[in-house]
């Protein structure tokens, strides 16, 4: 097994290569599309079909936004939780789903990157819905776990004999140490899942927003003391912002 940590457009991506196949942790942008294509096929020197599983984390665009047209390019499996409802549904919905590809774009303008065409659908059509506890397809020795709290569906990702955990957004390093991500949409479950984690004492963390490393217990532990107790959402924000522009 090894793990390729590659740049994306604005989080990082972890493909893992096995000798059967390509495990891809997240489901990046669709501004991704072509690199990783372009990486599996030029660099690995694999045919596309070799990347057998992909998981959707939780549906932001640098986690979902090229999954449909990975699964379309290479016959992949599309792995997400198992929620009954969509992320995106309804009004509100409509506006995150637009607010999110926003901020993408803001992040990639903050981060110097080129402007590419970040929109996806706000849909997501799953080929295996999990569960905490239930192993990746194609390749048993990842376990899912459910880790919510930035939304109501997020998973990582656990590699039980070397102890590696993907976590996705759950925790975002900056120069100036860990942070929460925005948005966190269940405060109370964002926590729990930072004391899942901390409980895992994983020897390797791999990050989106922030590389590979590993956590002291004390990080864990300002992290959870400085973790939002109230919702932190875009709309929320929004509705702050206005209400101090009209002064109350």
């Amino acid at each position: 097994m090894k793990v390729h940590h590659l740049t994306g457009y604005i989080q990082s991506i972890y493909l893992v290569e096995y000798p059967h196949g390509l495990l891809l942790l997240d489901g990046c942008c669709r501004a991704d599309v072509t690199m990783l294509s372009e990486f599996i096929a030029q660099i690995l020197q694999r045919p596309l079909s070799d990347l057998k599983t992909l998981i959707v984390t939780h549906m932001h665009p640098d986690h979902a936004g090229a999954a449909h047209k990975l699964r379309q390019l290479t016959g992949c499996v599309i792995v997400s939780a198992d929620k009954p409802t969509q992320w995106y549904r309804g009004f509100n919905g409509l506006l995150m789903h637009w607010i999110d590809m926003a901020l993408t774009v803001y992040v990639a303008k903050r981060l110097k990157k080129p402007w590419e065409n970040v929109w996806y659908g706000r849909t997501l059509q799953p080929d295996v819905k999990a569960k905490a506890g239930d192993p990746v397809p194609h390749f048993p020795d990842w376990t899912l776990l459910e880790t919510p709290g930035h939304t109501d569906r997020d998973l990582s990702v656990l590699h039980k004999e070397k102890n590696w955990v993907y976590v996705a957004d759950l925790i975002i390093k900056l120069k100036r140490g860990f942070i929460a991500p925005f948005p966190v949409f269940h405060p109370n479950q964002y926590r729990g899942s930072l004391r899942q984690i901390k409980e895992l004492a994983p020897d390797k963390l791999m990050l989106a927003h922030g590389g590979v490393l590993h956590m002291q217990n004390a990080d864990y532990d300002q992290m959870i003391k400085q973790a939002p107790q109230i919702p932190r959402t875009p709309l929320r924000a929004s509705w702050l912002k206005i209400k101090r522009v009209m002064g109350k």
